[in-house]
């Protein structure tokens, strides 16, 4: 039997990385939505990063307090190209946050549930698609 079909599992594990990566990130949110706490934050500075290619990413870092009274300050993991209208330095956000990990937050109208419905969506394709390939070989449809 030719071994070619080995090659299918590349897009297959990328698939599976990009299904885990979405359906995480969509878990993490739901998480947050459902038992997060709000705070009103303000955007005090923006971490600028490079991609591969070398395309610059920005990342809010917001500033706020927590319903306990801790101070809190963090960059969103999220990043864009562009900066969007209100989130600008000195702009007032609505943050939702984890009580117990303040690290854990969002940004409401920054961070993106579309961002991780791609992922899955792109990764339910990806490992369905190869599965289907693979078994399609493997029985010698």
């Amino acid at each position: 039997m030719d071994r070619a079909w080995l090659f299918s599992l590349i897009p297959l594990c990328i698939g599976a990385g990009f299904l885990c990566a979405g359906v995480h990130g969509l878990r993490r949110l739901g998480a947050l939505r459902r038992d997060g706490r709000t705070a009103v934050g303000r955007v005090v500075r923006h971490d600028t990063r490079r991609g591969d290619e070398g395309a610059a990413y920005h990342h809010p870092v917001v500033a706020w307090t927590t319903h306990d009274g801790r101070a809190c300050t963090y960059p969103s993991a999220f990043g864009r190209s562009t900066i969007l209208r209100g989130f600008g330095v000195g702009h007032s956000v609505t943050v939702l946050y984890d009580e117990r990990n303040p690290r854990r937050f969002v940004i409401h109208g920054w961070d993106s549930k579309a961002f991780y419905v791609l992922f899955t969506v792109m990764g339910a394709v990806l490992t369905t698609g190869t599965t289907a390939v693979v078994v399609a070989v493997l029985v010698g449809v």
